[in-house]
């Protein structure tokens, strides 16, 4: 399970006291307890799935990529630097990501899947493409990716 690779990797750190993958493990592992707090007063007992796990995991990618940008726009290296650095552990515990190609494969098998004719089909291919593909794609792209292939049709 993801959570019990996410212990491990922070004893590890630990123990070659590597500080920036110390504290970004910690990150991850207090937004799991968060998420699990929250399903505790939804009135939900078991603990998150590794597919829950892998969500908060892409967000927090895409919160830093989003900070690295505007880091960049403020010229303040040292936190792109940072932010680029703990993207790069939070990665590590994702599917390997698709390339371009297999992205654009994947989106048409679904589009032929569900019979996607149209713009209007978008949100039923971007839902399909969550479903099957969380983690290993980049949905931001990926929609205008979908919006090219439906736009064509």
């Amino acid at each position: 399970m993801l959570r019990e690779r996410l212990g491990e990797e922070l004893k590890q750190a630990m123990k070659s006291k590597d500080t920036r993958r110390m504290s970004t493990l910690r990150l991850i592992i207090a937004a799991l307890k968060d998420r699990e707090i929250a399903a505790r007063s939804d009135g939900k007992e078991e603990a998150i799935s590794d597919q829950e796990i892998i969500s908060i995991l892409s967000t927090m990618v895409r919160q830093r990529r989003e900070s690295i940008e505007l880091y960049s726009k403020g010229g303040r290296d040292d936190l792109v630097q940072q932010e680029e650095e703990e993207a790069a552990i939070i990665s590590s515990f994702l599917p390997k990501q698709l390339e371009d190609n297999e992205v654009r494969e994947a989106i048409r098998a679904i589009m032929d899947e569900i019979g996607a004719s149209g713009i209007k089909d978008m949100g039923r291919v971007m839902g399909e493409l969550k479903r099957q593909y969380a983690g290993s794609m980049d949905f931001g792209s990926a929609s205008g990716i979908v919006k090219e292939l439906l736009s064509d049709d």
